[in-house]
C-alpha cells in the first residue's frame, strides 16, 4: 500500500532512510529542512502487509527521488510521478530508478549517469601537513567563488557569492581552503549538510598550483572534521581519474546515481 507520509511517520521514515545515510542525503536533508507538508515538497511511503515501511518517494519541486532496500511497487511510484503535471525530473540510485523507468509514460529527454561514492573512514592521510589549511567564514565567500570561476571545470558553475555566503552562514555548507601568493588556490566544500551526512563538492585547484597535494589536504581536513561529527560523506564524479584520487583517501563506490530529464 502506498500513501502520503506526514510528520507522524517521521520516526519510521528516518529509520528506513538512515540504513543508507549517504545514499539518502537529499531526502534526509529536504525532510529536515522543509518537513512533510509543503506545496513544493511531498513524500509517499509504501507499506508491506505487516505495516512496515519498505520504500519512500520524495517530491521536491519538479524532481522525484525514490528509495527502497528491496522489492517495491515501481509502477505505483511511476503513476504518482506521471500524475503530477509539473514532474520533469527523476534522480536516484540506478538499481531503484531503473525499476521505475519502464513505467514512466512521459517522453525521456536526457538520462545521465554519474559515479556515486561515500566515505565512512579516512585512509592514506598519515604525514600530510594540514597546518596551512584554513576553514572559510561567510566573509570568504567572494574569494571562494572567484577562485572556483578561475578553474576551467567550474567556470560555468551556477554558484553565486550570495548562495555561498548563505550556506557558510547557515551551516548547510562548509569549506576548507589553502591560500598562497595572497590568493586562494585550492578548496574543498560540503553541500546539503544534514544531521547524518553531507555531499562533498567544489574540490578545485588553480592551474598553476596543481600537483602540490593541496586538494588532498583540503579534502583530508574537511572529511576528518565531518567524520568526527559522525556524518557519512558522499560525492559524485564523472572522471575515473578523479575517482582514483578520492578512493586513495577512503571513498568507495556505492553505485551509479541516475538523473533523468523528461519533456
Amino acid at each position: 500500500m502506498i500513501r502520503r507520509l506526514t510528520a507522524q511517520d517521521h520516526d519510521v521514515c528516518f529509520e528506513l532512510l538512515k540504513t543508507k545515510s549517504a545514499e539518502n542525503l537529499f531526502i534526509i536533508g529536504d525532510i529536515e529542512a522543509y518537513g512533510y507538508e509543503q506545496d513544493f515538497q511531498k513524500l509517499w511511503g509504501e507499506f508491506d502487509e505487516h505495516g512496515e515501511l519498505i520504500a519512500v518517494l520524495l517530491k521536491y519541486e519538479q524532481n522525484y527521488i525514490p528509495f527502497a532496500l528491496g522489492a517495491f511497487d515501481a509502477e505505483g511510484f511511476a503513476n504518482i510521478m506521471c500524475d503530477d503535471p509539473n514532474f520533469n525530473m527523476m534522480s536516484g540510485l540506478q538499481e531503484i530508478t531503473g525499476k521505475i523507468e519502464p513505467y514512466v509514460t512521459k517522453q525521456l529527454k536526457r538520462k545521465r549517469p554519474t559515479y556515486y561514492a561515500k566515505c565512512t573512514k579516512l585512509q592514506g592521510g598519515q604525514g600530510v601537513d594540514l597546518s596551512h589549511v584554513q576553514q572559510a567564514t561567510p566573509d570568504d565567500a567572494e574569494q571562494l567563488v572567484e577562485m572556483l570561476k578561475a578553474v576551467p571545470e567550474f567556470s560555468e558553475s551556477s554558484i553565486t557569492v550570495e548562495r555561498k555566503r548563505r550556506g557558510l552562514a547557515d551551516g548547510t555548507s562548509r569549506t576548507f581552503f589553502i591560500r598562497e601568493d595572497g590568493k586562494m588556490v585550492s578548496s574543498a566544500s560540503t553541500a546539503a549538510e544534514n544531521s547524518v551526512s553531507a555531499m562533498i563538492v567544489g574540490v578545485a585547484t588553480r592551474e598553476n598550483y596543481k600537483k602540490k597535494g593541496y586538494a588532498t589536504a583540503c579534502m583530508l581536513k574537511l572529511c576528518g572534521q565531518m567524520l568526527e561529527e559522525g556524518k557519512e560523506l558522499c560525492l559524485f564524479y564523472d572522471n575515473p581519474a578523479a575517482g582514483a584520487i578520492y578512493k586513495r583517501i577512503g571513498f568507495e563506490d556505492i553505485g551509479i546515481w541516475m538523473m533523468y530529464t523528461y519533456e
